[in-house]
């Protein structure tokens, strides 16, 4: 069923506030932001025909989901970063309060995708759908937090363990770490949906993400490309470089130019951009990884961010989660080299990632995908009530603890104005 839309905001908050009664449903927004490997502008996935959840499974993960897509048509889920001890000799002992899936897909039974002002309903019952979103009043829907924000780390102690971190740096078993910290709260109730439209509205992102698995909810504004996959092309986009926004046009254009000209931003990509390179070539044609984009500056509500694109020629032979897991997890999440950044942020980090700098994305029929990183995301688990997120940045040798720490909280400033400013 294919349909022409003439209040488009609308009926987004419309189809969110219908999709809501399934256990399971999702929602991809690039928020209008298009690049040339963007192939919708809004999908919804609802209710589920078959679904596959893995467990503290470090054994065979990537095997299952690539024998659960045979036959599907569209599969939407997501990866977690505790995915790396399947794909490396490693280990995740921290504390998790979130208990998310490691890995989570399902085949949609209702799909809805919006491309422009024209929207295509792929269902069995698809004019009811329809006529059940469209009967939804439209609602101003204020979110509110009432709970207490509290840090793993404070200013202090991140500072201390950013020192034994450039320890690592400067004895050589490392050049790069991405450390991460997390903000948490206890014995909350929010209305997840709420509180992604509020995101969405702070922080437009062109991978936002809304997920409901079960009591579980993703509520995402991530502005990060992990892996695409467009007809034999693989691409990927790091992002490494952040520079604060500026209300004043001029200043703002000031601080944008310092970003993409700022030596130490530079050598923090082009660390990420070596490190995808080798990643990529597990899974291109001989001689086919090439660099599409060096330091673009792209700009979104709180920041401007320093993205570069690293593209390939896909061997044939490769599946599709084959490829994935060639490149997993994204490697301006971890830092180079990659085994051994991951080795020690587990001796640094304090809460055990989960979903959080992992990715969430979708497999299309035509074996084509796209999966965003989980950063900038709120986690949500409504049964025992625990709300999260992580922010980090990278430390290098060139790196200053004080600022690395700032530009954490720049990191969760989106979140932190849905909070309340907590």
């Amino acid at each position: 069923m294919i349909i022409t839309l003439s209040n488009i905001p609308i009926f987004k908050q419309q189809a969110l506030q219908w999709a809501k009664k399934f256990k399971v449903y999702c929602v991809f927004d690039s928020n209008n932001y298009i690049d040339k490997y963007s192939e919708f502008d809004f999908l919804l996935g609802a209710d589920s025909v078959s679904r596959l959840e893995i467990y503290n499974n470090t054994l065979n993960a990537f095997e299952k989901l690539k024998n659960y897509k045979l036959n599907k048509k569209w599969l939407l889920g997501g990866l977690g970063y505790d995915l790396k001890n399947e794909i490396e000799n490693l280990t995740s002992q921290n504390k998790d309060a979130l208990n998310f899936p490691d890995l989570f897909f399902f085949e949609p039974k209702h799909l809805l995708i919006l491309k422009g002002n024209t929207l295509t309903i792929t269902s069995n019952i698809a004019e009811y759908i329809y006529q059940q979103i469209i009967g939804i009043a439209p609602q101003k829907n204020i979110f509110t937090f009432n709970g207490q924000l509290k840090s793993t780390f404070t200013n202090a102690q991140y500072i201390s363990t950013f020192n034994k971190i450039l320890a690592h740096i400067n004895r050589g078993d490392i050049y790069i770490s991405n450390f991460c910290i997390e903000f948490f709260a206890e014995n909350v109730n929010i209305n997840p949906v709420w509180a992604f439209e509020a995101l969405n509205k702070i922080s437009p992102a062109p991978f936002a993400n809304y997920f409901k698995w079960d009591d579980k909810y993703i509520i995402s504004a991530s502005p990060e490309r992990f892996l695409a996959k467009r007809g034999n092309k693989i691409i990927a986009q790091p992002i490494k470089g952040t520079a604060k926004r500026n209300t004043d046009l001029a200043t703002d254009n000031q601080l944008k130019n310092d970003l993409k000209n700022d030596a130490k931003e530079q050598q923090e990509n082009v660390m990420i951009v070596d490190l995808l390179r080798n990643d990529l070539t597990k899974s291109a044609k001989a001689s086919t990884v090439n660099v599409e984009e060096l330091f673009g500056i792209y700009s979104f509500a709180q920041v401007h961010q320093m993205i570069s694109t690293v593209a390939c020629q896909a061997k044939p032979e490769l599946d599709a989660v084959d490829i994935i897991k060639n490149t997993f997890p994204m490697g301006s999440m971890t830092g180079a080299p990659k085994l051994k950044a991951m080795e020690i942020i587990e001796q640094y980090e304090t809460t055990k990632r989960g979903i959080y700098s992992g990715a969430v994305g979708y497999f299309a029929p035509n074996g084509d995908f796209d999966f965003n990183v989980i950063i900038r995301t709120m986690l949500y688990n409504a049964s025992n009530k625990y709300l999260s997120f992580e922010v980090g940045s990278a430390i290098t040798t060139n790196a200053n603890a004080q600022k690395e720490y700032e530009e954490c909280l720049l990191k969760a400033e989106g979140i932190l104005r849905v909070l309340g400013g907590s």
